[in-house]
């Protein structure tokens, strides 16, 4: 009972207890988590615009509303090739000393998971659009409007990035629209979220509740037919070329009317759809990503893509089989890339 009436040896015993047993519960398996994972072979690390963009991105709160996290349910597939793993955090490191801000896997999703998103969105032209206004883009966003990162030039320098901006969304501004070196932070951290694959070999995790996909050979178009090619469309062009395929003047072409869209020859298009194009930089069209590689489209869905962009918006150009898509595919995959 000695001991219970000395208050420094209860206080010093309870202070002894509360630190071994915080060693044992908390950092001893944190420590072994850092030994146990690593971060997956093949993934980059952030550069020093993209570090500088991450910290504007939490002092800008856009983490109450985007998550990153790819969960392992059918819904979220959209997001990402695979359910995020603990090796996709695992190369992140504290803010500073005081401030632990290393994953921002958020909880609320009232915007896109932004994951995948420098695979999927990959366009410096179109994110720094959606961040002068993202209205210009997705009528219905409900994403705020970042102006203030943005300035307005009469005579822009040489290196000044210039943003294209339909004249409705220009609040009596002379010059031309010019990203701060701020803005360029923000996206070069959004361009640096991708999801890196998965060691070869190593089996891709299935998402739950998937849907069984009905199996057999590619005889003609019908099985793409069965897929919806404007809700492909929705998910992976329409941010871009726009709902009525009109696309965005100086930003964007039109796919309504397109030449490439109605041609007979399917060899440019579908390899637009495979591995981007910069053919249009020098007309102020932004570089298109290589959307049919990065989102891993199959030609079925690359065939009810191309078939919904030929019937739509008054173009009237003949549907397209699977089967011709397939074997175009097979051979651009043959073919070197050119890199820039």
């Amino acid at each position: 009972m000695e001991w219970f009436d000395n208050h420094k040896s209860l206080f010093t015993t309870a202070l002894l207890l509360f630190v071994v047993l915080t060693f044992m519960v908390a950092i001893r398996p944190a420590l072994n988590n850092e030994k146990i994972n690593r971060p997956l072979p093949g993934a980059e690390p952030m550069n020093r615009d993209a570090l500088a963009g991450k910290k504007i991105f939490i002092a800008n709160g856009c983490v109450a509303c985007h998550t990153q996290q790819v969960r392992n349910v059918e819904m979220d597939k959209m997001w990402g090739q695979r359910p995020s793993i603990a090796a996709d955090y695992a190369a992140t490191s504290r803010t500073d000393v005081w401030r632990n801000t290393a994953t921002l896997m958020g909880t609320e999703r009232t915007g896109p998971d932004l994951t995948n998103v420098g695979n999927r969105q990959g366009s410096l032209e179109w994110n720094l659009t959606h961040l002068y206004n993202p209205r210009i883009l997705v009528k219905e966003s409900v994403m705020p409007a970042y102006p203030w990162m943005f300035e307005i030039k009469e005579s822009p320098a040489k290196n000044d990035v210039i943003v294209n901006v339909p004249d409705a969304y220009l609040k009596n501004s002379a010059g031309k629209i010019v990203a701060t070196k701020e803005a360029l932070q923000l996206v070069s951290y959004i361009q640096s979220l991708k999801q890196t694959k998965l060691p070869d070999g190593t089996v891709l995790p299935e998402f739950l509740y998937g849907k069984k996909q009905e199996t057999g050979n590619i005889t003609s178009g019908q099985e793409a037919n069965k897929i919806n090619g404007a809700e492909l469309y929705a998910t992976h062009c329409q941010s871009c070329h726009q709902s009525n395929g009109e696309g965005l003047p100086g930003a964007f072409p039109a796919l309504k009317g397109s030449k490439i869209v109605a041609s007979d020859s399917l060899s440019v298009y579908i390899n637009i759809i495979m591995n981007g194009y910069s053919g249009r930089v020098s007309e102020g069209f932004g570089v298109m990503p290589a959307v049919g590689t990065n989102a891993n489209l199959s030609p079925e869905e690359v065939t009810a893509i191309i078939n919904h962009e030929r019937k739509s918006w008054g173009n009237n150009a003949t549907e397209v089989p699977a089967e011709e898509v397939k074997k175009i595919m097979d051979f651009i995959n043959t073919q070197p890339q050119k890199t820039e």
